[in-house]
């Protein structure tokens, strides 16, 4: 079998993780890079990410994560935070990126400037917070699938109050909010869920060849 596909059968949504074992600094920044490079509509990247690492903050979270342990028994928490209600700032900050880092000018890129701001500056603030959110759960699959081929394990969690995260990291005054959470790390040997056979419909049931 495809070697990916064998890691991708590896992982699993780790319940419990060994807090003994941490992620070491180098496959932290092989992550981070990873989600640098991730794609995203425009090539915007409308969030940013929170490595937690501080135990103080890490327990106030799993608070407001109902008492789940993977937030404080894993090497790492991933917040992947959105840009709900973005402004013309998002898209400037991106052209004079890529002015700066293509040698171009911004007269060359007026035209694609003004295409992003037509689609995405009119919408409502809810589908501008879809929108970006959207750009984040991105991120969260390829860090899950670059994590797996690295053999360290993850556990994606949805299950959390976002006010609460928003307020303990101080989210929304810096304009973002909180999406998803990723807890990295290392797989527990008393996690059972390991073993479990993985549930997946066939490809014949939810692909279709057109």
């Amino acid at each position: 079998m495809n070697t990916i596909l064998n890691k991708l059968n590896w992982r699993y949504a780790t319940k419990k993780f060994d807090s003994s074992k941490q992620v070491s600094k180098a496959d932290l920044d092989t992550l981070l890079e990873g989600a640098k490079l991730t794609a995203s509509s425009y090539g915007l990247q409308p969030y940013e990410i929170y490595v937690i690492k501080n135990d103080n903050i890490r327990q106030e979270l799993r608070k407001a994560s109902y008492n789940q342990p993977q937030i404080t028994d894993s090497s790492y928490l991933f917040v992947l935070a959105n840009k709900p209600n973005f402004d013309e700032a998002l898209i400037d900050d991106y052209i004079d990126n890529i002015v700066s880092t293509r040698g171009v000018t911004k007269e060359d890129l007026e035209g694609y400037s003004q295409s992003m701001k037509s689609a995405l500056l009119d919408l409502p603030n809810d589908d501008k917070n879809k929108w970006s959110s959207n750009q984040a759960y991105i991120v969260l699959g390829n860090l899950m699938t670059l994590a797996a081929e690295m053999e360290i394990d993850t556990c994606p969690m949805e299950g959390f109050n976002k006010e609460q995260y928003n307020k303990i990291l101080g989210l929304t005054k810096k304009g973002l909010n909180a999406a998803v959470v990723l807890a990295v790390g290392y797989r527990s040997t008393e996690d059972d869920t390991q073993h479990y056979p993985k549930v997946r419909y066939s490809q014949e049931q939810i692909i279709t060849h057109i």
